[in-house]
């Protein structure tokens, strides 16, 4: 169930921005078990003021097309599978796009699984009962 945020510093064209969307994702069901059909992605394309990074920090050479990926998921997976999911991340986007490994930044952020709601107001993995479902109708 995870939430993927991708922001791309400026230059990157339509392709490469699905090569990273879908690098991510497919590194998200072979790394840590996320099922195929779990997609929820928004890629962002930013002005060049509006991403900022170190060039070298811990002795990565990092070049002016950026790519910081945010990605929110249930607790449970530890460290060796962390691990995993990064190299798989970096690998599947060099191969889908014109991405550096080098470019990638990479953080997740753990949450429980009553913080999720997929649709109508349902917190679909808290316990206790459903919420009532919110009609999509219009109001009159």
């Amino acid at each position: 169930m995870p939430f993927v945020r991708i922001s791309l510093s400026p230059g990157y064209e339509d392709a490469d921005a699905r090569g990273v969307a879908d690098g991510v994702h497919e590194a998200l069901v072979q790394a840590v078990d996320v099922p195929a059909a779990d997609r929820f992605q928004v890629v962002l394309r930013r002005k060049a003021d509006e991403m900022i990074w170190d060039r070298t920090y811990l002795g990565v050479e990092r070049s002016d097309r950026a790519v910081f990926v945010e990605i929110t998921l249930a607790f449970g997976r530890d460290d060796d599978k962390k691990r995993a999911l990064y190299a798989a991340i970096v690998r599947n986007i060099a191969a889908k796009s014109a991405v550096r490994p080098e470019d990638v930044l990479i953080v997740l952020t753990e949450v429980s699984r009553s913080n999720w709601s997929f649709g109508n107001g349902i917190a679909h993995y808290a316990p206790g009962d459903a919420a009532p479902a919110v009609s999509s109708g219009s109001a009159k």
